[in-house]
């Protein structure tokens, strides 16, 4: 599965075990967050006032 911007939280933390403690280092308790389920990634980083190009590169999602 090719991850981007708009794939969930929940999608990213599937193919990315590791990704929860990247959610962590900006702040973000996505792992336990019911929200997370169905939210984006670009969703997760604007609600959090994230740059989501930070984030994303953090994670080694292509833009």
């Amino acid at each position: 599965m090719a991850l981007s911007k708009d794939s969930t939280i929940l999608d990213v933390l599937q193919e990315k075990p590791d990704a929860g403690s990247i959610f962590a280092r900006f702040g973000m308790g996505c792992v336990g967050c019911a929200i997370g389920r169905g939210e984006t990634i670009a969703e997760a980083a604007a609600a959090h006032g994230i740059p989501l190009d930070e984030l994303l590169n953090a994670l080694g999602i292509s833009a």
